[in-house]
């Protein structure tokens, strides 16, 4: 089977988790993907830097989430064998070394910020542990995760998550073997509540990141086709219906907040180009790429 491009589950189905949300922080960083462990900062303005020599496991199908304000991490993954390696993120932007992993490893995990300073990671896919997962793991505002918690929801892959309301978090879309478009609100303290029913196209290999403080974006994906659509949060984590996509179609990309209020989606299976997002919420043309080429990557705010 060939994890390069993906998991393929059941149904023929493949997915690659897009990552994002975090902490409201000033700057953001790309890290990890198909490429190796090089990471991109991205200014407070949007602006995205040269590749920086990677830290720690080369891996893909990580997710990353900011914690403690200003910090953020990058987790789990895949490399070969599923993964619960973590990687620290400095309020500098600066990447530290592999952490020991904590709870079941996996990929194809989607990760956000809640309650002001902490983070949570949840589903993703791991073959020996049964396929897909609806498990969480909590990490505290130091950077500590803790164990599994029970899982709740549809276990599913290739979903995406980001922060909404300041201090909660909403788990959307993905695939059990099919594309969903089911979504898990968590409270602020990393609660995760039963299925809503979704809204808009059902999709997997999907980005999301918050916007204009206390809203969130869900966008890009695959449905078997790429698409460039999106889908806004409100501040109450009601998802809204599809909005018309802009910018190159593609899957596989990351997004995460930056400038505090504003959102970036970027890389993906169609290239390194990025697509900024307005404090509200719209979509910008594409801006051409920085760094390297990549996809399965993961991005969170910092700083």
């Amino acid at each position: 089977m060939d994890f390069t491009g993906g998991i393929t589950i059941s149904g023929g189905i493949t997915v690659v988790p897009a990552s994002g949300g975090g902490a409201s922080g000033n700057k953001a960083i790309f890290g990890y993907g198909d490429a190796g462990s090089m990471t991109n900062l991205v200014s407070n303005t949007g602006v995205v830097a040269t590749d920086t020599a990677g830290v720690g496991t080369a891996r893909q199908g990580l997710a990353a989430a900011g914690y403690g304000t200003d910090k953020a991490i990058f987790g789990y993954g895949f490399n070969g064998s599923s993964l619960s390696i973590t990687n620290l993120v400095s309020s500098a932007g600066v990447v530290a070394t592999d952490t020991t992993g904590v709870g079941t490893a996996r990929q194809n995990l989607a990760a956000a910020g809640y309650g002001t300073d902490k983070a949570i990671f949840g589903y993703g896919y791991n073959f020996s542990a049964g396929g897909s997962q609806s498990l969480t793991n909590l990490v505290s505002n130091t950077g500590v995760v803790a164990t599994d918690t029970a899982g709740v929801g549809t276990a599913r892959d290739g979903l995406a998550a980001a922060r909404y309301s300041t201090d909660k978090a909403i788990f959307g879309y993905g695939s059990t073997g099919g594309y969903v478009s089911v979504t898990n609100l968590v409270s602020n303290t990393g609660v995760v509540a039963a299925n809503t029913t979704g809204v808009g196209t059902a999709r997997g290999s999907l980005a999301a990141a918050g916007y204009g403080t206390d809203k969130a974006i869900f966008g890009y994906g695959t449905t078997g086709t790429v698409t460039s659509v999106t889908n806004l949060v409100s501040n109450t984590g009601v998802v809204a219906t599809d909005t018309t996509g802009v910018g190159t179609v593609r899957a596989y990309l990351a997004a995460a907040t930056y400038g505090t209020d504003k959102a970036i989606f970027g890389y993906g299976s169609a290239g390194s180009m990025t697509n900024l997002v307005s404090n509200t919420g719209v979509v910008a043309t594409d801006t051409t790429g920085v760094g390297t080429v990549r996809a399965y990557l993961a991005a969170a705010a910092y700083g």
